[in-house]
């Protein structure tokens, strides 16, 4: 998969596409995503154009990274998850069905959310 710069990450990054944001700092921004799966779906997306967890694993900054991982507590406390627990599940790839070309982080919780996988998968 190749980085689009069209997708509608992008377009939320560059303001094009309104979005419920919930957490922003100079590395990523993180809202609500507009299916949600669970009572409290939050999507964390870097501001750099990674198509992947690979990608931006591979050429993201220290800082990108550090950020990126340490605004995750921050979120799952704003959001009353942090304690009763949360799932946080990167797809990658067209097996997984990653559906936008842009690295992202869905954060899932409210709610039990039952086993990761379905037996039968």
């Amino acid at each position: 998969m190749s980085y689009d710069n069209n997708n509608i990450f992008a377009r939320i990054l560059r303001g094009e596409i309104p979005c419920d944001k919930v957490y922003e700092d100079a590395h990523l921004l993180a809202f609500r995503d507009i299916h949600p799966l669970a009572k409290v779906h939050v999507l964390l997306i870097p501001k750099g154009a990674y198509v992947s967890l690979e990608d931006f694993s591979a050429r993201a900054s220290e800082a990108e990274i550090v950020a990126f991982h340490r605004a995750i507590p921050k979120i799952t406390a704003e959001l009353g998850i942090a304690l009763s627990g949360y799932r946080a599940i990167a797809n990658t790839g067209t097996d997984s069905h990653q559906e936008v070309p842009h690295y992202h982080l869905h954060l899932l919780g409210g709610q039990r959310l039952g086993p990761l996988l379905s037996m039968s998968a």
